[in-house]
């Protein structure tokens, strides 16, 4: 099962490094985000809520770009009928996709943040940041749960670019508002403390109910 997903992980990490179809349009669309935020709102600096619900959408909706585009290569190359005939755990591809989209999330979160900080956010990042990274990492693997799931079950359809969206974005909004709601105290310019502990809680329990459903339905939605 190891060897399997390391196996099915550094293809997928290779694919992206050799054609760099997901994370830099991932990238590109949250800064351009943030600049289109920074002058429409004509503010130069947010904090609280606000600054938290623009980075937690800007992310949501980044995130969608590399979600729609996890099993692509697999469904026009295939990718799944050569893993069906291979004497493999099936989960192991759920694991490796899982993670490949979380490693997309990182690398997005790398570029977006800092560029939030310098373009919109008023408390100064090096206060926020150690009570964002919590908050971001429970994000994180809810968005690669309900991603990984949701581009599965919509790769096979026609409409697969519209569909994905469609299907994943109201299951992602609670944790857009779970990770909004927990960060809010961290963003604001009077920081005293840190990020909400039962909003944390929701988003935990919201990520492991996801991974279990996708990990129940996988097999079935990789068969079919």
């Amino acid at each position: 099962m190891r060897r399997t997903v390391g196996a099915l992980l550094r293809k997928e990490l290779l694919v992206e490094l050799r054609t760099l179809e997901s994370v830099p349009g991932m990238s590109l669309f949250a800064v351009t985000t943030f600049v289109v935020f920074h002058f429409a709102l004509n503010r130069n600096v947010v904090d609280g809520d606000l600054a938290a619900g623009i980075l937690w959408v800007t992310l949501l909706f980044a995130a969608i770009l590399g979600i729609n585009r996890l099993f692509v290569a697999d469904a026009e190359e295939g990718g799944f009928d050569g893993f069906l005939l291979a004497p493999v755990d099936r989960s192991a591809m759920l694991l490796a996709k899982a993670v490949t989209l979380l490693a997309y999330l990182l690398v997005l979160e790398l570029v977006a943040v800092p560029a939030f900080a310098l373009l919109l956010l008023g408390p100064p990042l090096g206060q926020a940041l150690p009570g964002l990274l919590g908050v971001l990492a429970l994000g994180d693997l809810g968005v690669a749960a309900i991603g990984t799931l949701v581009a599965a079950l919509a790769v096979r359809t026609r409409a697969r670019d519209l569909l994905g969206p469609l299907l994943a974005l109201p299951l992602l909004v609670p944790i857009v508002i779970g990770g909004a709601r927990a960060s809010s105290p961290v963003l604001a310019s009077a920081h005293h403390g840190g990020p909400s502990a039962r909003w944390l809680l929701t988003l935990g329990l919201y990520d492991l109910v996801f991974g279990l459903i996708a990990y129940a339905l996988f097999d079935f939605l990789l068969e079919d």
